[in-house]
């Protein structure tokens, strides 16, 4: 059933759902407290099989691909509903399969739904785990731990910021290293993890990042000419959009205040380039290197603070009676749950025991 060929005691099904037909990646036994894990950009369930396989005894282990990712039935995501066709996606499965109270792990933008979910359903679940999660506010085009928007039609975030030779290379399914910025290997193995460590599986890792749908009204969506720097703003469509602080910034009060407030573990890498206060992606970042010509300077176009802006949200939501933890793991990058799988389980499967 999966593209992708999945390790021994995971096993690969459709779902239908009210929704949308998921692909999802299953381990451990048929009943208990099922652990729900939600990928993040240009992957998909792949990227949970070894932690899945770790879960305790008694804990189901269920990775959907998301829409416009990996197996799952190819829809169009509407942008300007933020995170809300992904979060509605998985109550619809939660439903199919019938779940209860899952515990939730969500990864850098699979972390951006979960705190949409929290908004939605939090009496649905009974723990959040964030690791290195997108920004609440979204990615790109805000300032200060508050999320400030940069300009009023929130330039520099959305579909027309992300390299158009990368998305060119994975429709192409291009698996070399030919090309230093853009190959989907070098993004992966520079940025994903941190060099000079390399995963097991690193061909599977690769042909599931290659799996995400590309094209105008997907990956990475489309977008509009602006007249402020860097000149491209939100367009309507796809996931790039969908996590832009034009459509995904109302729901940080309404995670705030979501009640009953499920505790919540945010885990990051300590060298992470990806989500930081000082991101490669980030085009406040980029300019002030000077990688992309035209920067306004540091007054309007700072890089965004996107670890201090995760830490104020949880912090509002901790003061509104909810609680959370932070914790980092050292010598790792964007993915510690592979960099560092053992390590990364002592510290999560607290969550499973305690809570």
């Amino acid at each position: 059933m999966s593209t992708v060929p999945t390790l021994p005691g995971v096993t690969s099904k459709m779902v239908d759902t009210a929704r949308i037909k998921t692909h999802v990646l299953f381990s451990g036994p048929e009943d208990g407290t099922p652990v729900l894990f939600i990928h993040g950009n240009a992957a998909s369930s792949t990227y949970w099989e070894e932690i899945m396989l770790k879960l305790p005894v008694g804990f189901p282990g269920i990775a959907p691909d998301l829409r416009g990712y990996g197996d799952t039935e190819d829809k169009i995501i509407d942008a300007t509903r933020g995170t809300r066709d992904w979060v509605d996606d998985l109550l619809a499965l939660v439903d199919a399969l019938k779940l209860h109270k899952p515990h939730v792990v969500g990864h850098s933008m699979g972390g951006a739904i979960l705190f949409g979910l929290v908004a939605a359903a939090s009496d649905r679940l009974s723990s959040v785990t964030l690791v290195d999660p997108s920004s609440p506010f979204g990615f790109g085009g805000t300032k200060d731990i508050d999320g400030k928007p940069l300009y009023d039609d929130y330039a520099g975030s959305g579909g027309g910021v992300v390299n158009a030779e990368f998305t060119k290379l994975i429709a192409a399914g291009d698996r070399s290293s030919d090309n230093p910025q853009a190959s989907p290997r070098v993004v992966m193995n520079s940025f994903y993890w941190k060099p000079p460590f390399v995963p097991a599986r690193e061909e599977d890792l690769l042909s599931s990042l290659l799996t995400e749908k590309i094209g105008e009204d997907k990956y990475p969506g489309d977008f509009v000419a602006s007249p402020n720097w860097p000149n491209v703003a939100p367009g309507k469509f796809g996931p790039t959009n969908a996590i832009s602080p034009k459509y995904i910034g109302d729901s940080v009060e309404k995670f705030i205040a979501a009640e009953p407030k499920p505790y919540i573990l945010w885990i990051r890498g300590e060298t992470d380039q990806i989500v930081s206060d000082n991101s490669l992606f980030d085009f406040g970042t980029l300019g002030q290197l000077g990688l992309v010509p035209g920067w306004p300077g540091m007054d309007v176009y700072p890089p965004q603070p996107m670890v201090g802006q995760t830490r104020y949200v949880l912090e509002q939501y901790k003061a509104n009676g909810g609680d959370f933890e932070e914790v980092v793991i050292a010598e790792t990058s964007h993915s510690p749950y592979i960099e560092k799988l053992e390590e990364f389980m002592q510290i999560f499967g607290k969550v499973l025991g305690d809570k």
